[in-house]
């Protein structure tokens, strides 16, 4: 255990070093030119093997002596940097960072031997260079220094005489020699006696060199230990507390005076917690200067070339955060080296540089951390993936032939799932992308993934911006306040009367709401809680006879979440669940309130998890309930499962469910051209679009009714229903959606115009059965010509890109 403050301040610096060391000789590597870095790496280097010679660390102190003999012949271009070089300078780092931690933890460098390695650092100093070139070589670097501006390099009052006084290199060792044989005197006054410099030269040279200390960083930084900066961290949570308490009480008081003192007081709290917040940001690009070192350890390791690229090196992150996340995101870096990009060789025959690129970037949105982690290799290959997951019984096959390409790529954080043909040192245990979930998503963030055969893939990364104290909703259900965290809040609604009946749909068995437009999912607080029974949404009401919406998104998803009543915004201190609660998904934390009761903050993804709108692997091909729904109506004898829509004319058609892949909605401006065809880029392939209106037309007059042009650049999105036939899916155009039914469908009659199948009666309407073969076999694809409309959205698309 150590306990000298200076070893203390030490190892503190010396770490600090170390990783900067590791950025700047993988740079070097690639520009061996860089003098300033390599200045750089050897003024570390001997700072950190005169302190440990000076507290007795006499074997660190012969490694990084060795290293410091190695980078002088560098420094004075008598060697030149190569890869063999730069791996054995990067051998003695992780040597001195070995040591280091020895001394952290038991206060001595341990037993170790590192002969093998100081023999190796020794003999890349060959070939040798005599004596006498090494005393003219070592001045001469110093005549290199006076291109640099003063500001950027540690000044010595000899470089600052050679400079403005015109002291040469051979007066200058004169006086170092004389100090050397026991002249007590300092170097300038030794410089004044042989005539070489005069004392005003002196002077100044004093002044320069006191001026650049003066305005050095480190003059203006302080190092705070982390305990210290948590402990104020949680006595401004505490505070905060009390801020609320004071306000809701002095929101109840009729005396001024009291109240100004309490705005006052709400303020400083404020300011004081930004401040204390802001001491605990970091920039993300502190973790991710380790990682240019992992990507060549990694690429050479697997016989690769990899270069590396960052973006966004500055968005900063709670310190917290930033240790929760240097693991999961290191082992994704080296994932995409190892996994993702290919081998020099293969990358040529495929047309690709020979060396992959990583691209790192981080953003924020949304109130949180958005990090990519992007590579142009190989990608991943959704069919492998899949039989390597049946293999293992992580699915079945009927499942994985159902399965999307999303719900496939997310497999890959299964516990235990690798797709690597052999194991190795650095993947294929089918250890480590389950870890990297859930560490993420033990603080809050998700994690998601997009690959495109033969381009690359890209993991995305959201986390938020602290854990600490966070902006919340107050919500009431069952007489219980629970906090919604703001960043997943979209909007409120609020429903009375007969907006309650018109309102409420059932899809499906499923309560949703249209709201402009768009049907969205309810999820009903008290029912997931399980603190009532199960009710018709309609009469599932507040008190007053409303229904609150707390309109919210959850991995892309958005839902609606019914609670009896809506409160006040405003800033919780999260603290941590006991272990009773962790497991319960729906919960992240819980907070105590301006009154000091203690509410549950729900954690929005595993309530969205839990009622079925969001699948545990991260995607939906159709809600959870209605997938349950179709296979216990598959096993009803003579009922049938269909998706009403409207049709033209005010009609009513139907569909049979089995024959949907997908429900979709696009943006119009998403449509593209194809010859005379519309089509649309869906999940790696080109989409075909087939307007229901026009192949329902009458071939006779081809009609061009306003309602069967498709809609304006401006409009809502149109809705599709993706189709497959013959083993290719196809994108079917239709107005509007109008629910998932079961039906006996008994009563049919024969058909009246071409591409319907009969008409049946549907939920005591009269229904036609689209024959969905028909049309797609048959489709006058000239019956989707473009119209002036589809033209301007074309136009739009090209000056778009």
């Amino acid at each position: 255990m150590i306990e000298s403050d200076i070893v203390k301040d030490f190892l503190v610096e010396s770490y600090e070093n170390l990783d900067r060391l590791d950025r700047e000789l993988v740079g070097l590597e690639k520009n061996p030119d860089d003098r300033d870095s390599l200045a750089s790496v050897f003024r570390t280097i001997h700072t950190i093997k005169g302190t440990c010679g000076f507290l007795g660390f006499n074997k660190l102190e012969a490694v990084a002596h060795v290293g410091e003999n190695l980078l002088t012949r560098l420094r004075d271009r008598q060697l030149t940097l190569n890869p063999e070089i730069t791996t054995a300078l990067l051998s003695m780092v992780d040597a001195v960072r070995q040591m280091l931690g020895q001394i952290e933890a038991s206060g001595q460098e341990g037993g170790r031997d590192d002969s093998v390695l100081i023999a190796t650092l020794t003999g890349l100093l060959q070939p040798a260079v005599p004596a006498q070139s090494e005393v003219v070589a070592a001045p001469a670097s110093t005549f290199e220094a006076a291109d640099v501006p003063l500001n950027e390099v540690p000044l010595n009052i000899g470089d600052i005489l050679m400079q403005r006084a015109g002291v040469t290199p051979a007066e200058l060792l004169l006086a170092a020699e004389k100090q050397k044989e026991g002249d007590p005197r300092r170097i300038g006054e030794i410089l004044v006696e042989q005539g070489a410099a005069r004392a005003a030269d002196v002077v100044d040279a004093l002044r320069i060199q006191q001026s650049s200390r003066g305005t050095a960083i480190s003059d203006s930084t302080i190092r705070v230990d982390v305990g210290l900066l948590d402990k104020v961290m949680n006595l401004v949570g505490e505070l905060v507390l009390a801020r609320n308490q004071v306000l809701q009480f002095a929101n109840r008081m009729k005396d001024t005076s009291f109240l100004a003192a309490s705005q006052r007081l709400n303020l400083i709290t404020t300011e004081l917690q930004e401040g204390i917040v802001k001491t605990r940001m970091q920039p993300i690009g502190n973790i991710w200067s380790q990682f240019p070192r992992t990507v060549r350890d990694v690429a050479l390791g697997c016989g690769k070339e990899v270069v590396i690229e960052m973006e966004g090196k500055e968005t900063e992150l709670d310190k917290t955060i930033l240790e929760a996340i240097k693991d999961p995101l290191t082992h994704l870096v080296r994932n995409s080296v190892d996994h993702g990009i290919e081998l020099p060789e293969d990358r040529s025959k495929a047309g690709k540089n020979r060396t992959g690129r990583l691209t790192l970037r981080a953003f924020h949105e949304g109130g949180q951390v958005n990090i990519e982690i992007s590579d142009d290799g190989a990608g991943l290959n959704a069919d492998r993936i899949r039989k390597k997951a049946v293999e293992r019984a992580l699915i079945t096959g009927e499942q994985g032939s159902r399965m999307a390409e999303p719900e496939i790529f997310n497999l890959i954080f299964q516990p235990g799932f690798s797709t690597a043909e052999k194991v190795t040192n650095v993947s294929g245990r089918g250890v480590g992308m389950d870890v990297v979930k859930t560490n993420v998503e033990k603080i809050g963030g998700t994690v998601d993934v997009q690959s495109a055969w033969g381009l690359g893939t890209t993991v995305r990364v959201r986390i938020p911006l602290t854990l600490a104290i966070i902006p919340a909703l107050v919500v009431t259900c069952g007489g219980d306040r629970y906090a919604i965290p703001q960043v997943n809040l979209l909007e409120l609604v609020r429903l009375t009367g007969n907006q309650i009946r018109s309102g409420i749909e059932m899809v499906h068995g499923a309560p949703v709401h249209r709201l402009r437009g768009r049907l969205l999912p309810l999820v009903y607080l008290s029912r997931e809680l399980k603190l009532a029974a199960d009710v018709a949404p309609a009469t599932a009401t507040a008190k007053d006879g409303t229904v609150n919406i707390v309109v919210l998104h959850a991995d892309e998803r958005q839902f609606g979440l019914v609670v009896e009543q809506i409160h006040d915004t405003e800033e919780i201190v999260v603290k941590p669940l006991r272990k009773q609660l962790k497991t319960v998904k729906i919960f992240a934390g819980s907070t105590i309130m301006g009154d000091g009761r203690v509410a549950l903050i729900l954690d929005i993804l595993g309530l969205a998890q839990l009622a079925g709108v969001v699948t545990e692997n991260r995607t939906r091909v159709l809600p959870e309930k209605t997938m349950e729904a179709r296979e216990a109506s598959g096993a009803m004898a003579g009922k049938e499962s269909f998706l009403l829509l409207a049709g033209p004319g005010n009609s009513r058609m139907a569909i049979p469910v089995g024959t949907l892949a997908r429900l979709e909605e696009f943006p119009v401006a998403q449509m593209e051209m194809s010859g005379n065809q519309w089509v649309m880029q869906y999940r790696g392939q080109i989409l075909p679009l087939i307007r229901l209106n026009a192949v329902l037309e009458e071939r006779r007059g081809r009609l061009r009714a306003a309602g069967q042009a498709l809609p304006a650049l401006d409009s809502g999105p149109i809705q599709v229903l993706v189709l497959h036939h013959e083993g290719r899916l196809f994108g079917l155009v239709v107005e509007r959606i109008l629910d998932i039914v079961e039906d006996w469908a008994d009563v049919r009659s024969a058909a009246t115009r071409p591409f319907i199948l009969c008409s049946l009666v549907i939920g005591d309407r009269v229904t036609e059965l689209l024959d969905v073969p028909a049309i797609l076999r048959g489709a006058d694809w000239s019956a989707v010509r473009p119209t002036p409309e589809m033209k301007a959205v074309e136009v739009a698309n090209q000056v778009a890109n």
